[in-house]
């Protein structure tokens, strides 16, 4: 159990936060991660979705009166430290093989930045941010992933990184990749095996939300 953990899973978890998710995507997120996790004002969110999370962790000063009363008192998780987002206070706290994250972009750009550099900070972590019509993981060292030829796959570093590539148009080799230099944005899949490999725990990787099944199988989470 990782230090810090509050909920312990043996099968995939869904973290939602406070944005709207739209789209029936909290459900899509449930269909395959069924235990669901709540940050902060993300629990308002559950409940108005006929959903009651197990646990509610964050800094609660987003959470509804009406939500504190809904939740029981055992599964709020105060976690007052400013430091952090919600994001990260929800993602250290669970020990799960593999985390959908739904909520916690789209609906401010300072939110998804930082959802973004969570993922960056929590690298054993296998959790994949879900959005309107894209997916968003961090890289591991190495991963397969199995894809239709024309699938945009698009790479941003979050740090300095290199990379091998197999299956996509632009390979990946020679590139020195780094935040403010060059980033892999609206590459796309050359055949239907594509083989990744980085430097460091430092490249997101960005889908079609299509491809969901395809990334989790990818992470080893399916």
């Amino acid at each position: 159990m990782m230090a810090g953990t509050i909920l312990q899973a043996g099968c995939g978890v869904t973290l939602v936060g406070g944005a709207e998710p739209g789209g029936g995507l909290l459900d899509l997120a449930l269909a395959r991660a069924p235990r669901l996790v709540a940050a902060d004002g993300g629990a308002d969110r559950a409940l108005a979705a006929g959903h009651v999370p197990e646990l509610t962790v964050g800094d609660f000063d987003s959470l509804s009166a009406a939500g504190r009363t809904a939740l029981a008192a055992d599964s709020l998780h105060h976690i007052p430290e400013q430091e952090t987002t919600d994001f990260d206070k929800a993602l250290r706290s669970v020990a799960a093989p593999f985390l959908l994250a739904v909520g916690f972009t789209g609906a401010r750009l300072d939110h998804t930045l930082g959802a973004f550099n969570v993922l960056a900070r929590h690298p054993g972590q296998r959790c994949v941010l879900l959005d309107a019509g894209d997916l968003c993981f961090l890289a591991p060292p190495e991963m397969t992933l199995r894809l239709a030829p024309g699938t945009r796959l698009s790479l941003f570093p979050m740090g300095p990184v290199t990379g091998h590539s197999h299956g996509l148009h632009w390979p990946l080799e020679g590139i020195e990749f780094a935040p403010g230099a060059t980033t892999g944005l609206s590459n796309r899949v050359s055949a239907p095996e594509v083989r990744l490999a980085f430097s460091a725990p430092r490249m997101l990787v960005l889908l079609p939300l299509a491809a969901l099944d395809a990334a989790l199988a990818g992470l080893g989470a399916a």
